[in-house]
């Protein structure tokens, strides 16, 4: 395909995750979104206005029945004569590794922040992963329909723990709980917003002039305008360059329930989000999007469709132009793939789809081969970089409680390890020695008991072990270490090699003693 027409139609792409910690209103905006897109005719509704889509993003019983997301979903829609990709996260620590994936398919992200809770502790990770990959961020304080934080307060919060440092782009008029409506501060007007019932429809807004806004709002608007010049002073003024280096993050302020400030939010999206560009390889180049097709897969989920048993690998495309049915490689073992069961997807729903451009996330049904980190490619090889996985920091064993089961329980195993869902760390050495489950929060292993039994038919009793602490290592620090007192060397799906100590003094006085050894983070998010 002609190359001019891949760079317009990348232009009209956006591709972003959501990321935040539960409750702070994430699932409520992804809907909201849905609404002002016109995907949805009515918020709450339970099917959209044409083709039958829920607008509920969180389609796994488990996260209905809890109310939180615990796996990473798939919203496309169109908005201002654009197509936005919208990767939904899970909206808990534990899950962080799961965000850290998606974030690698994106090109920027929104954090959604409770007026009142800030960044919590427990979710500090999620948002560290985000800074760590110089994602640019847009923020969105949600809730100021309710008491909250001052809006200054929040903003030395962000900067304090994730060092951010926040470019405000709305500002509200009237504190947490008497919210009359936002300073754009791009024009100095006042957005006043209208209640709708329930906030099933778009919130009425008007726009009224600085001088009206005085007469009418008062002392409201006396001191919001008094911080806006605040704002203006400190030099806290969204700039462009810096936000795609993910150095500052427009923010905005507003309530998903009540939809104020959504549109603010999702034009700012189109206007002010990358679109998709040249992606790294593995060799340090960038593959430019108008080169031959090329993706990789960032995401496998099986049983989205309980009836049919399926699997789902979820690539996002980084250049060229995509065909259903075409013939490309499959990079890591150099043979032919078809791309004949490829879907657009919507939450639990999906479509078939017949192309594709620089952006968009297709699915592919039953693509039983393809793993997390996979390169696809038409033409001369390319290969992205591979997609790490954190280093466990819990361990626990697995046995299925019916020994009739073993089957169903190996192949749900090897199952949810390719997908994520636990890490499956085994001895190398001892093949058919019995496992070590890793995962990075307690959660994971719910997650993972659950779809057992619900989805293999295998009910497994989970206990905790010994290890407390892994690092990656290399072959010649495995040895080494094999010689120590309360450490074991395990392997991943990957081929990483993990040490793992018994405490977290044995791992120090190691280090320690042995500065030369590769013991190392997978990711490093502090700071």
């Amino acid at each position: 395909m002609d190359a001019e027409i891949i760079n317009d139609q990348a232009a009209r792409r956006r591709t972003f995750a959501i990321i935040s910690h539960p409750d702070a209103g994430k699932t409520t905006l992804t809907e909201k979104f849905l609404l002002y897109s016109g995907v949805v005719a009515q918020a709450g509704s339970v099917k959209a206005r044409s083709g039958g889509k829920s607008a509920r993003s969180d389609w796994m019983t488990m996260e209905q029945d809890r109310g939180i997301s615990i796996a990473s979903t798939v919203l496309q829609f169109d908005y201002r004569d654009h197509v936005v990709n919208l990767l939904d996260t899970p909206g808990h620590r534990d899950f962080s590794e799961d965000t850290y994936r998606v974030l690698a398919a994106v090109d920027a992200a929104v954090m959604v922040l409770d007026a009142a809770k800030g960044i919590e502790a427990q979710t500090l990770k999620l948002f560290e992963v985000c800074k760590a990959r110089n994602m640019p961020i847009l923020t969105f304080v949600n809730k100021w329909d309710r008491p909250g934080r001052e809006p200054l307060e929040l903003m030395d919060q962000i900067e304090d723990l994730i060092g951010l440092q926040t470019t405000p782009i709305t500002w509200p008029v009237g504190p947490g709980g008497d919210f009359r409506g936002v300073i754009d501060r791009r024009s100095g007007d006042f957005v006043r917003f209208t209640r709708t019932s329930r906030g099933a429809t778009e919130a009425p807004e008007e726009i009224v002039s600085a001088g009206e806004a005085a007469s009418d709002e008062g002392d409201a608007w006396e001191h919001a305008h008094e911080e806006v010049m605040l704002l203006d002073e400190i030099g806290a003024t969204h700039d462009p360059k810096t936000f795609l280096a993910g150095e500052t993050s427009p923010l905005f302020v507003g309530s998903a329930l009540t939809n104020f400030g959504v549109r603010h939010l999702l034009d700012s999206i189109i206007d002010l989000a990358p679109q998709p560009a040249a992606r790294e390889t593995i060799d340090g180049a960038y593959r430019p999007i108008e080169e031959p097709f090329s993706a990789f897969v960032f995401k496998v989920q099986a049983n989205m469709d309980p009836s049919h048993r399926d699997r789902v690998a979820f690539m996002r495309i980084n250049s060229g132009h995509f065909e259903r049915g075409m013939q490309v490689t499959h990079e890591r073992l150099q043979k032919a793939f078809s791309t004949k069961f490829a879907t657009t997807v919507f939450g639990a729903d999906r479509d078939t789809v017949e192309e594709g451009f620089p952006g968009d996330v297709i699915g592919l049904v039953n693509a039983s081969d393809l793993r997390i980190g996979d390169t696809l490619y038409a033409g001369d090889r390319v290969a992205f970089p591979p997609i790490p996985r954190f280093e466990p920091e819990l361990f626990w064993s697995a046995r299925a409680l019916d020994v009739s089961k073993t089957k169903q329980f190996r192949k749900g195993l090897d199952q949810l390890d390719e997908e994520g869902v636990v890490q499956v760390l085994r001895d190398l050495d001892a093949p058919t020695a019995s496992p070590v489950l890793g995962a990075v929060g307690q959660m994971q292993f719910e997650v993972f008991a659950h779809r057992l039994e619900h989805e293999f038919g295998a009910k497994v009793e989970l206990s905790p072990t010994s290890w407390a602490v892994a690092r990656r290592t290399d072959a010649e620090t495995a040895e080494k270490v094999r010689q120590l007192r309360g450490t074991r060397v395990l392997g991943s799906l990957d081929g990483t090699m993990f040490a793992l100590f018994d405490s977290t003094g044995r791992l120090a006085r190691t280090l320690a003693d042995n500065p030369d050894w590769l013991l190392e983070r997978v990711v490093e998010t502090a700071g």
